[in-house]
């Protein structure tokens, strides 16, 4: 019994350990907000320049390509 509940308790640990993981990847559109209160990469969660250049109006923050999207591998 008490090996049961410790596999099913791994199982479970597992799972949470990789589900932050993908979250955090959906973060990642094609356009950052950076600045000085940003830092490097900065925000990424705008698939549009346009979504970013609307955060950013009123503010000293820019928009930029994400580096992640600029310098990925592409599949051919």
């Amino acid at each position: 019994m008490r090996r049961t509940i410790l596999t099913l308790a791994s199982f479970a640990a597992l799972i949470a350990a990789t589900l932050p993981a993908t979250q955090a990847q959906a973060a990642n559109d094609r356009y950052c907000l950076q600045g000085r209160m940003w830092g490097y990469p900065g925000n990424c969660q705008f698939a549009s320049y346009q979504q970013c250049q609307a955060t950013a109006s009123g503010t000293s923050a820019y928009c930029g390509v994400n580096p992640r999207y600029a310098y990925s591998q592409r599949a051919y």
